[in-house]
């Protein structure tokens, strides 16, 4: 956690000590310094994007286009609106993704009878296999990208992220979901 947010440390409460590897509360106690997490994440998602995107054939889907079609996938079809939030992407940002989706009949849009002025958004047939695909593909980056931990580490691995991430970030609260007609 920063400084900043950790329970019971003021802003800037930490002095780092970089003899001793750990840092000084301005209080005079030691706090045990951590490697940075977050170096080795960018550089692993880095080279988790390449190798994926190099997985893919090109002019093929990029991984945006993807997370969208998972959350289709894992949660039925969702209002336009919904999706950008759930995405944290701008409504007009979503429009264009949508509407590569849409291009390559990936998605299906439609108006909600209960209300007109709100779109609705589901995966389509195409979609559902583009799905079953690049799910296959993650498996085999995946396996290449994380060759040295066994198993039982990467099941722990992703356990971790999920907690990082929080179990409850990429779920969708019931009002948000599209009613059945």
């Amino acid at each position: 956690m920063p400084p900043s947010t950790t329970p019971g440390v003021a802003r800037n409460a930490l002095v780092p000590d970089y003899r001793s590897g750990m840092a000084k509360a301005r209080s005079g106690k030691a706090v045990a310094a951590r490697e940075s997490v977050l170096p080795l994440l960018e550089h692993l998602v880095r080279v988790a994007r390449r190798a994926y995107e190099n997985e893919m054939a090109p002019g093929e889907l990029r991984p945006r286009h993807l997370i969208a079609l998972r959350l289709l996938d894992r949660h039925g079809p969702l209002s336009q609106q919904s999706l950008a939030e759930v995405l944290s992407l701008d409504p007009s940002n979503v429009v264009g993704l949508l509407n590569e989706l849409e291009e390559r009949e990936l998605v299906t849009r439609r108006r909600d009878r209960a209300d007109r002025r709100r779109h609705i958004v589901e995966l389509s047939p195409a979609g559902r296999d583009e799905v079953e695909l690049s799910n296959a593909r993650a498996v085999i980056v995946e396996d290449a990208l994380f060759a040295a931990l066994d198993d039982g580490e990467r099941a722990t691995l992703l356990d971790l992220l999920r907690r990082a991430v929080g179990e409850g970030a990429v779920e969708i609260p019931s009002d948000y979901l599209a009613k059945s007609d």
